[in-house]
This record gives C-alpha cells, sequence and structure tokens, in this order.
C-alpha cells in the first residue's frame, strides 16, 4: 500500500513530482465521459516513463492470439481497445529548449482531480537547462455535456526571462499499444487537414474498418487579450499541427485553449465524420472554455445530487468511495446498448478494455440504484443482442441444440481470451448473466424483460449447463468436471462448489421464469417456442433432474462447503503465515507452485453466499467465511468487496471496515501495485455496494427494499440515495439510528432492521437504532 496522493474528501492531489510514480498517477488522474477518455498523460512533451492513452468507446482491434499451440475452440483473436489518437498535446519551446519535466528542474508541481465538478489540473514551475523558469497551468476536461468533446486550458508564463516561446497544438495519430503482440501499429491514415488554428486527422482501423475523425481548433491570449493566430502549418504522417511563436515578456502569461472532439463511424457515416467534427468544434468554441468549465461543473452537480455517498469523520474513506462513483460515472451512462464497462475503463489498456462477468456480478448493481432504469437495462440488452454468438461459441465448443456459453472475453459477443483455462473452464460466467437477469427484475420489477428478452437467454444458458454437467454412475448423482471457479488459482478442477451452485440456480430461476412468462403472455411464449424448438416438457424434466441430483462437495467436520474436490488435501498454511516477501503471489511464486497452493486469488465459496445469502443460515456464512478469507490473497480486485459485504453481514464490523478501505482505496494507494496498468473500474461498483449492501445492509425482499445497518466505529454518520421502481430514497445511518427520506411523489413502503415502515411522499421519518 502507498499513501502517495494526499487526502481530500472532494479531490485527489498530487504534490511534488516523483517520476517513479508517474504511470500511477496517470491512471487514477484519468478522464472519460462515457464516449472517449484519456490517461493523465502532460500536454507538453515527456520523455520520461509513461503509458499515453487515448480512448474512443466501442472501437476496437482483434489482434492476433499469441500462442505456440492451437486446440479446437480457442478463439482466434484478443479483442482489444485501442489507443486512439492523442488530442491534448502542446509542444512548448522556450527559444531552443523544450519544456520536458524529464529534463528540467521541476521547483513546485501540484496536480488535482477535481472530482465535484469533473475536471483535472496541474500547475508546475520548472526550469530548464540554461536556467530559464516558468510557470505553467493546465485545466482540461472531457465534457458530459457535448460527450464528444473535450477542451484544455494551457497557461505558460515566463519569469526569469524574455524571448520567444514556441507553442504548438498537435492531433497524433501515429500511436501504438502497448499491449500489441507482434508491436503492430492498428490505424491507417484516411485523410488529414491543417489551418490556421484549426485541423484534423481521420483514421480508419485495420481489419475492423472502424474510422474516428478528431479535429482540433485554438485561441492564444497574451496577458488576457486575444492574440491574432500566425501559424506555420505542420503535416506528417497521421500528424497534423500548427506552430505559433510569439514574443514573452517576464511575468506575462499566454494562454493557448484547446478544443477537440472525437467522432467515431460507430454513430455517423464514416464520409460525414470531417463535416460532424467540424459542427462539434463550431458548437464548443463558440461555447468558449470557461461557459463548457460551467456547464461541466453543473452536469457532474446532477449525479453527485443522486449518486453521492456522504461519509462524515472519515476522509480517508470518503475520498475513496467518491473515487469508485467518480470512475463508474465517466466510465458508463448508458446511453448506448452497444457499448460495456471494460475491466479498466479509459484508464489503461490491460484487460484489452472487453467486457467481463463482472459487468453483470457488481456493475449492474451499482447502476439500478444509482441511474434511471434503462442504464442497467442496456447493459442486459447488450448481451441480449449477443446471444446469437453465445450459441455459436457453445457450438465451436460441442454443444447443440441452442446452448449458449457467453464469452469470458469480448467486444460484439465472440470469446477472444487468450488463456485456454479461462476460456474453456470459467464457465461460471453464463450464471452471471442469468443472475444479472434475476436482479434487474427482482429489483426493477419489470417482468416484462423476461417476456420479451430474458427469457430466452435464460433457455439458451440452461440448455448449456443441462449438456456441460455430467451424470456419475460411481456416486449417483451429478457433477461438474473439468472447471475454473472464481478463484482463478485454481484450474481444472472437479465440483467447483460455486460453478455448481450457480449452474443449479439458473436452472430452477429458468423454470420458475418460464412459469411467470407463460401467465403473463402465453402468445409471445408460444412464439418463443416456436423460435428456439424448445421441447419444454422434456427439457425441464432434465432441468428438474439436476437439480434434485447434483453433487455438492462439503466437510461435514468443519461444515464447510469444499470450494472444490481435493481442496483439504492441500497444505493448509494461512496468509498470515505467508512472507510478505512472497506476495503477491502472482508476481512471485511459479503458475505450478501457486496452483498447488491453498492460496485463494478472490472470493469464491463466498461468491455464492453472497449472491444466494437467503439460502444460508449464519452459522454456515459464518464458518465459511472464518475458513476461506484466511486462505484469500485478493490479489484480485474483485475479492476485498464481497468480503466487506459478508463481514458486515455477520456484523464483524471491524474486518468489514478493513475491507471497505482496501477495494475503496485500491487504486488510490495502490495495494496490487498494478494502478499504473490502469485503475480497476468494474470492481469500483464492488465499493459501492461494499458501503450500500455492506453497512447499509441493503436488499430486495418481497418486492420492497430492506434495510439492516451497521455504523463503522470510524465514522459519525454516513448516507447514500437510492432509486428503486419510480422512488427515490436518501437513507442515513448514525448512532441515533436511520433517517429515510422520501424524494417522491408517492408513498414508499420498505423494512428496517426487519420492520416494515411507510414513507410519506416527500417525508421523512427516522427509526431508532437496534
Amino acid at each position: 500500500m502507498k499513501e502517495y496522493f494526499k487526502v481530500d474528501e472532494w479531490k485527489i492531489i498530487e504534490e511534488g513530482f516523483d517520476p517513479h510514480y508517474n504511470k500511477v498517477a496517470e491512471s487514477v488522474f484519468s478522464l472519460g465521459n462515457g464516449r472517449m477518455g484519456q490517461r493523465a498523460n502532460f500536454e507538453e512533451a515527456y520523455s520520461g516513463e509513461t503509458l499515453q492513452g487515448n480512448y474512443v468507446a466501442g472501437v476496437y482491434y482483434p489482434d492476433k492470439t499469441r500462442v505456440g499451440w492451437w486446440k479446437n475452440g480457442y478463439p482466434e483473436y484478443f479483442a482489444k481497445v485501442l489507443n486512439a489518437t492523442n488530442w491534448i498535446g502542446v509542444d512548448v519551446w522556450l527559444g531552443n529548449e523544450q519544456l520536458d519535466l524529464a529534463k528540467c528542474e521541476v521547483l513546485s508541481f501540484r496536480r488535482e482531480l477535481n472530482m465535484k465538478d469533473g475536471y483535472l489540473q496541474r500547475n508546475f514551475r520548472a526550469k530548464t537547462a540554461s536556467g530559464k523558469e516558468v510557470d505553467v497551468e493546465a485545466i482540461r476536461f472531457c465534457s458530459m455535456v457535448d460527450d464528444e468533446a473535450g477542451a484544455i486550458k494551457y497557461t505558460i508564463t515566463p519569469l526569469n526571462f524574455e524571448g520567444e516561446i514556441s507553442l504548438t497544438p498537435f492531433i497524433d495519430g501515429d500511436i501504438v499499444n502497448k499491449d500489441a503482440n507482434y508491436d503492430e501499429k492498428f490505424w491507417d491514415e484516411v485523410s488529414k487537414a491543417i489551418d490556421t488554428d484549426n485541423g484534423y486527422v481521420q483514421l480508419r482501423t485495420k481489419k475492423t474498418g472502424f474510422e474516428v475523425a478528431t479535429a482540433m481548433k485554438f485561441t492564444v491570449e497574451q496577458e488576457g487579450k486575444p492574440v491574432e493566430i500566425i501559424s506555420n502549418p505542420i503535416q506528417k504522417e497521421k500528424y497534423i499541427a500548427a506552430e505559433v511563436k510569439l514574443q514573452a515578456k517576464q511575468g506575462q502569461s499566454i494562454t493557448l485553449t484547446k478544443y477537440a472532439v472525437n467522432v467515431s463511424s460507430q454513430n455517423y457515416p464514416a464520409a460525414e465524420l470531417v463535416t460532424r467534427s467540424a459542427d462539434v468544434l463550431a458548437i464548443i468554441s463558440a461555447k468558449g472554455f470557461d461557459t463548457m468549465l460551467a456547464e461541466q461543473a453543473a452536469a457532474w452537480a446532477k449525479k453527485w445530487e443522486h449518486n453521492d455517498i456522504i461519509i462524515e469523520g472519515d476522509a480517508a474513506a470518503q475520498q475513496g468511495i467518491r473515487f469508485n462513483i467518480f470512475q463508474l460515472n465517466q466510465t458508463y451512462t448508458g446511453e448506448d446498448d452497444r457499448l460495456n464497462i471494460g475491466p479498466k475503463g479509459f484508464t489503461g489498456e490491460k484487460y484489452g478494455g472487453s467486457t467481463y462477468w463482472d459487468t453483470e456480478a457488481y456493475c449492474v448493481t451499482f447502476y439500478l440504484a444509482t441511474a434511471e432504469q434503462k442504464v442497467a437495462r442496456n447493459l442486459l440488452l447488450y448481451r441480449y443482442k449477443q446471444l446469437g454468438k453465445a450459441i455459436d461459441n457453445a457450438k465451436l465448443l460441442g454443444f447443440k441444440d441452442g446452448a449458449a456459453l457467453y464469452p469470458m472475453v469480448t467486444m460484439d459477443g465472440t470469446e477472444c481470451h487468450n488463456e485456454w483455462e479461462i476460456t474453456f473452464e470459467e464457465i461460471h460466467r453464463n450464471g452471471a448473466i442469468a443472475y444479472a437477469i434475476f436482479n434487474y427484475v427482482r429489483y426493477t420489477g419489470d417482468e416484462a424483460y423476461l417476456t420479451d428478452y430474458g427469457l430466452e437467454v435464460l433457455i439458451a444458458i440452461s440448455r448449456f449447463w443441462a449438456q456441460r454437467i455430467t451424470w456419475s454412475d460411481g456416486r449417483q448423482q451429478y457433477v461438474m468436471l473439468g472447471v475454473t471457479g472464481p478463484n482463478e488459482y485454481e484450474n481444472n478442477v472437479n465440483n467447483n462448489w460455486y460453478t455448481s451452485t450457480i449452474a443449479v440456480w439458473c436452472l430452477k430461476y429458468t423454470i420458475e421464469a418460464i412459469g411467470k412468462v407463460k401467465e403473463a403472455n402465453q402468445p409471445k411464449y408460444n412464439d418463443l417456442v416456436a423460435k428456439i424448438s424448445f421441447r419444454e416438457e422434456q427439457e425441464c424434466e432434465k432441468f428438474a433432474d439436476i437439480i434434485g441430483k447434483m453433487y455438492f462437495a462439503h466437510d461435514d467436520k468443519l461444515g464447510i462447503f469444499l470450494q472444490q474436490d481435493g481442496y483439504l488435501d492441500k497444505e493448509q498454511i494461512l496468509v498470515k503465515d505467508l512472507p510478505a516477501t512472497e506476495q503477491p503471489l502472482v508476481k512471485k511464486w511459479s503458475w505450478d507452485r501457486i496452483l498447488r497452493s491453498v492460496y485463494i486469488k478472490q472470493a469464491d465459496v463466498l461468491q455464492g453466499l453472497y449472491f444466494f445469502e437467503d439460502n444460508y443460515d449464519l452459522d454456515t456464512i459464518r464458518r465459511n467465511y472464518d475458513f476461506y478469507e484466511p486462505r484469500t490473497v485478493h490479489e484480485s480486485s474483485l475479492s476485498p468487496c464481497v468480503h466487506a459485504i459478508l463481514a458486515a453481514r455477520l456484523g464483524d464490523i471491524e474486518r468489514a471496515y478493513q475491507f471497505y478501505l482496501r477495494t475503496s482505496r485500491l487504486d488510490i494507494d495502490d495495494y496490487n501495485n498494478d494502478t499504473e496498468d490502469g485503475c480497476h473500474i468494474t470492481s469500483m461498483a464492488g465499493t459501492w455496494m461494499s458501503v450500500v449492501e455492506g453497512f447499509g445492509g441493503m436488499r430486495v425482499k418481497d418486492g420492497m427494499l430492506s434495510f439492516n445497518p451497521l455504523l463503522p466505529h470510524q465514522w459519525k454518520a454516513f448516507s447514500f440515495q437510492v432509486g428503486f421502481r419510480g422512488a427515490l430514497l436518501k437513507v442515513k445511518v448514525s448512532g441515533d439510528g436511520v433517517l429515510i427520506k422520501n424524494l417522491s411523489a408517492a408513498d414508499h413502503k420498505l423494512k428496517v432492521y426487519g420492520n416494515e415502515v411507510f414513507v410519506k411522499a416527500n417525508n421523512q421519518l427516522i427509526v431508532n437504532a437496534k
């Protein structure tokens, strides 16, 4: 754990420049707006360690999988989000010296991410080799209002010299991905142009044929007065720039304001991209930087009004949760059902920017409560529209009759994960897709979704389970062979408890959903039966047989569910007895040693107890928690939040608090020594869950919200808002009890500490603490 950034409730602050932390800072200070985003690279040149990253949502490349062998069903490529055109660049020359913080003496440095208003500000004083000193202030943001646009205000002030300063705003499409398998560049130039104060570059991706036009327009002021721009246009391959030379006076500031847009063939015909980019540039430049920044603050104020979690008395905990909420909101807005949430969002390239099961298991819950219903619905529709490819994916592995296996990693529905133990074995992801449908319907009451979309997905997934599960003559039970559970530090195991549990749950829920759809709309059900050739009696009989005869590994002596067959055969050395010098395992141990060890990467059995806690009494949850948590190394970002929620459920408030700090500050404090690759966006939804479902004790029971809160002793109080079936509720938990405010125009019924209460419209009530 590193404590590099300053604690502030509304900001992330870096004071002083340490180049060893630069890539971590680039991740943490990243910006986005759901349509585009970039890492916190410097505007001016930087020759030190950096990871350049600009991204346009939905644009990807099928990079050929690089392996020395091949197996039937193995994916042909690993899809990855592409590092796109760099629009933020401004080369700065002080006479014949280039401003570069890797080559200058940095006299002072401060960088702030203002999460309240949604912008990044950087101030520094630098001294060149010849002794020239300058102050620089740079402010930039990705607009939440004009979501194809970003803006930069870059101000430089010479402190001890007069003379020529050259500013060269540019657009550079000649970029690379750090993770390119063959060091290939993925973009071809279509066209470009540069004029006095504006220009563009239009590029096309190889293979996939996405086109993106990136355009800029800029103004220059000296001592607050506009300067007539006389520039030297520059063109190179995939690159345009305009050099502006000014005579600088000591103590007088020069400000370059740069407006930029990214428009994609995802949203417009390729032939119209240049025209569209010019139109957007005209709109935002007419507004001006200050107006755009004010609009940005207003847009974020609206989001925070609904999404904020307030923690009183613990600034580090407060900063952590706001950082997570901020990143989630600038990564995904739910406006486009073709888009999803990559594990790194717009903050880095690791994991390819593709969709994982993280979305369904974690992110859907966050968006259900914090956004309008269509946002979570669009996440489900994303998967529904890829059902055909999930069926094709199952066919490649030998399944038939409409069985579907959703990919572990995907951009368009095609499996593109490049590790066999994940591609073929981590099939529990199918269960997460089904769980998201259940979670959505349970939360929203939108039963029509089952009729129109959900049941078709559930049947296809259940068909997969019915074929994937094996009958054991020896046990006279069904078994689950050759899988990898959520704990990826175990491969090719038999009878992983979580995988078997969620498979059987899927079959049960599918049978239940069939009954609901038949009752709600028999004609639509009949149409679906015909469409997918569903043999209800025969197939449901098989589902029911598996449900009744499934084998689940269990140890009677310990009273726990076994993570998989043979787990207790491993040497039972707890994490507390593992030398710190040998952690993290993934970086210190061989894969063979990890696989033979008892150590768990992330919640596995406990993931199932979290999803289906209503099926187990507290003693069962406690026994399993107390057994598995000491063996868990939490080397997955998805792990601490589940442990925090379950600890709170057990009343273990101190452990819940420690796991909350770990998940909320995972990237800020670089717990896993990997923040430089990008922030852990999808696990951030788990951080929200650890407050609302953990300390807030929020559940949906019998069609209504239920709260059973706990207050960490480090906090004076905490509060959050949730939307539920047309109602908006504010919940504040303090030592005195729970304050519920109904911010809606209708009365609302809910449960607090197990008791049913009514909150009248636009009113509030207080429930005393237990």
